[in-house]
């Protein structure tokens, strides 16, 4: 620590901070455009000049570096004429348009120009312009006039989004930001760009023209599309969501959002919103009062029950389903006398239950990726699947951390991995068992000697890994590896409440049918909870084949979708903003949420919908009033933090036979995750949200006589669908790379095993 002095008053700060730094610490405001605290010094901006004691001119504070007895002085006469000659010049090409900028009321230009601007301008010749861009569907770069060339969403793309979308070109009035070659902006962070940039050039596309900053209502909630659990605000005008932005959280999502979690509102207010109650008679769909529609349900429930025997019900949800949720629909079930209930909807191999001591989690706060040196990561996608994730593991290897990778693809992770291994799905088991014995001999080459010699090792498994038939066997190896490691083992997790799921006890218990089984072996009833089972489950055909094939099929859903075809009962239920809930993220964080607004039409919050149900049902223990007093009940004696425990024994671990055929490797895309964020119209206009397309090694493509870029017909299962074809080297052979939860993709069967190509 050193001291030093700042406009009079005594401070000790860090050695090798700036001034800026200090001064922001100390609760002193430097005025600034071109700093932030997580990007690299620009230093281009200037408007920061502070005088320094002995110095012959003012300084930038963000780019000098503070020593013992420095004294500085951030509004002598002299630092407040540098301001404000560098405010001058910012203003002489500015246009002005403040009354119809999107950025207007949250522009640091326009606060600053009040403090630091003059009543006039000495500048009568024509004002510059600067062409807008069109660089994508979410962010605005239509009005780059406004531009101050702080450079702020340069250095983000290359520092926290990996890479450079943005760049500056020309020099001196001519300058100005522009995308490579006319190129959009892909990076699953994008809309980060929107809250860096301190003037309106760059604006978020969806929200443009929609409102203005002051009319907006502001409700805090919690990321419901990813298992990290960010922190966020839901800006809201006329009992709509216009926006969500990021609330500062360095714990979690630093003062981050993925565009994920900023753009899926797009998604809640579409056509397909269911907003009232539907049956189904003589084959025709009729809207009718909630009365109806729940004594039709509860009567439908009551004849499986009492005819056929209650195990012929069934009760699926999916991960993004509220711990309130959850636990009232396994409730209900239990209450008629079923246990099948499930919400791990995508995992295939479930011969971990009853043999796992807890419920799987992180294994670790998500801050101490930040701190560890040596990471293994098994089964992940993990860019688009946890794009936050990837950010701050990204920072962490420009400090040191070693990360190394075990996949079935070789997808670019924007940063340096110092150990990969890409195999097919069939030898991931193999190939981690003998990581698992180098490791456990101490060897000191490749990626065993990389996490024999780390101090604060990781080792996380992915959503790949997870929904991987053989899954127990390479949590088995994996917890082997950080054992000899006295490392951690983490999962990454699938959903909002992927952890939750286990604490709400909505999995079977020793009796009952888990989600594959209930699908497999078809029930005669299922109640579904937020779930589209063509695009939720592993085995889409499969769950198709059962909802069809079923007496009863009660869906409580915010959307008309497929079920029309298969369903008996629609009820309509709210998304997370327009109902309070709790999420549990995946490093076991307990989160509740208030809705932001009022329910749409006639749909109301499901954990009400299914507190009805249970009294009509005469199930026990449905008197509850508010979310808070189902939240209540399921913590009540609950120490969460020691149901967390990702500790596995008793599965053994097989050699893997060869695979006779080609094999499926499928991943979820990032913007096919849930059914909101399926629905956003802008994140559906991306280079992510694309048709999946069919990616195979180069020879694999020759051997059935097809060139990249041609169609092909991929069978799987009973089902067929026709895709463009590409070659990527990069994958193993006797691999087929196709997406899952995508309606292109559908037909297919389930997301790991054996699949045909041919030539369309």
């Amino acid at each position: 620590m050193i001291n030093i002095e700042i406009d009079g008053k005594q401070i000790e700060t860090d050695n090798g901070s700036t001034v800026i730094e200090a001064a922001h610490k100390a609760g002193i405001a430097i005025p600034h455009f071109c700093y932030h605290k997580k990007l690299s010094i620009a230093a281009n901006c200037r408007m920061c000049l502070v005088q320094v004691e002995k110095a012959p001119k003012p300084l930038p504070a963000c780019a000098t570096p503070v020593t013992e007895g420095m004294k500085i002085f951030t509004h002598s006469d002299q630092a407040v004429k540098a301001q404000k000659g560098v405010m001058e010049f910012l203003l002489v090409n500015h246009p002005l348009d403040c009354p119809i900028c999107d950025q207007g009321g949250e522009c640091m230009l326009q606060d600053m120009s009040v403090g630091y601007g003059a009543g006039h301008s000495r500048y009568h010749e024509e004002k510059r312009v600067v062409l807008g861009k069109d660089i994508g569907p979410l962010v605005s770069a239509e009005e780059m006039s406004r531009c101050i060339s702080c450079t702020r969403c340069v250095r983000f793309g290359q520092e926290v989004g990996g890479q450079m979308e943005l760049g500056q070109a020309f020099r001196g009035e001519h300058a100005e930001i522009i995308s490579f070659v006319s190129s959009t902006v892909d990076s699953e962070l994008s809309g980060n760009m929107i809250d860096l940039c301190p003037v309106g050039a760059l604006t978020s596309k969806p929200f443009r023209y929609k409102a203005r900053s002051w009319e907006l209502s502001r409700r805090r909630s919690v990321s419901a599309h990813d298992s990290l659990g960010s922190s966020l605000a839901v800006h809201t005008k006329n009992n709509q969501v216009l926006r969500v932005l990021p609330i500062e959280n360095e714990a979690i999502n630093e003062c981050w959002l993925s565009d994920k979690d900023r753009f899926a509102y797009e998604g809640l207010n579409t056509p397909d919103r269911l907003t009232k109650p539907m049956i189904k008679q003589d084959g025709k769909w009729l809207e009718v009062e909630w009365q109806v529609a729940l004594e039709y349900a509860a009567n439908a429930l009551r004849h499986i029950a009492n005819g056929a025997g209650a195990e012929q019900l069934g009760a699926l949800t999916t991960g993004g389903s509220t711990l309130e949720e959850m636990y009232l629909l396994q409730k209900l079930v239990r209450g008629m006398g079923s246990d099948n209930v499930d919400f791990r909807l995508r995992q295939a191999d479930f011969s971990a239950d009853g043999k796992q001591q807890g419920a799987p989690w992180l294994g670790m706060a998500v801050a101490d990726f930040s701190r560890a040196d040596r990471l293994l990561i098994v089964g992940s996608f993990l860019r688009k699947d946890h794009p936050l994730l990837a950010a701050r593991i990204r920072q962490a290897v420009k400090k040191g951390l070693q990360v190394s990778v075990i996949h079935s693809v070789d997808d670019d992770l924007l940063m340096p991995v110092a150990h990969k291994t890409v195999v097919a799905p069939n030898a991931l088991v193999s190939t981690l068992a003998q990581l698992a014995q180098a490791v456990t001999a101490k060897q000191t080459e490749g990626m065993a000697g990389s996490l024999v010699s780390g101090e604060r090792v990781a080792v996380m498994l992915g959503n790949f890994a997870q929904q991987h038939p053989q899954a127990a066997q390479l949590h088995t190896l994996a917890q082997q590896i950080a054992s000899a490691t006295k490392g951690k083992l983490g999962f990454l997790g699938e959903a909002a409440n992927s952890v939750g799921g286990y604490l709400a006890q909505a999995k079977p218990s020793a009796t009952g049918l888990n989600a594959s089984s209930m699908l497999s072996n078809p029930r005669k009833a299922y109640v579904l909870l937020n779930v589209e089972p063509e695009l939720d489950c592993a085995n889409p055909q499969q769950a198709l084949a059962a909802m069809q094939g079923a007496d009863t099929v009660i869906a409580l859903t915010a959307y008309k979708h497929k079920a029309l075809d298969y369903a008996d009962v629609l009820l309509p239920i709210a998304p997370f903003t327009e109902t309070s809930g709790t999420f549990v993220s995946a490093e076991g964080r307990v989160q509740s949420f208030k809705g932001a607004v009022k329910p749409l039409g006639e749909a109301r919050p499901a954990w009400k919908v299914l507190r009805v149900l249970g009294n009509l049902l005469k199930v026990e223990g449905f008197e509850f009033d508010t979310s808070e007093a189902v939240r209540d009940e399921v913590l009540k004696g609950v120490d969460v933090a020691s149901n967390l425990n990702n500790t596995l024994a008793g599965v053994e671990v097989q050699a893997t036979s060869a695979a006779s055929g080609m094999q499926r490797v499928s991943e979820v895309p990032i913007y096919a995750t849930d059914a909101i964020v399926r629905r956003s119209a802008p994140l559906q206009a991306t280079a992510d949200a694309s048709t999946p397309q069919v990616w195979m090694h180069s020879e694999e493509l020759n051997n059935i006589g097809v060139k990249s870029g041609m169609n092909v017909k991929v069978m799987q299962g009973s089902g067929s669908v026709k895709l463009a074809c590409h070659a990527d080297d990069k994958l193993p052979k006797g691999v087929v790379r196709v997406a899952a939860g995508h309606p292109a993709t559908a037909a297919l069967g389930a997301m790991f095993g054996e699949i045909t190509v041919e030539r369309a």
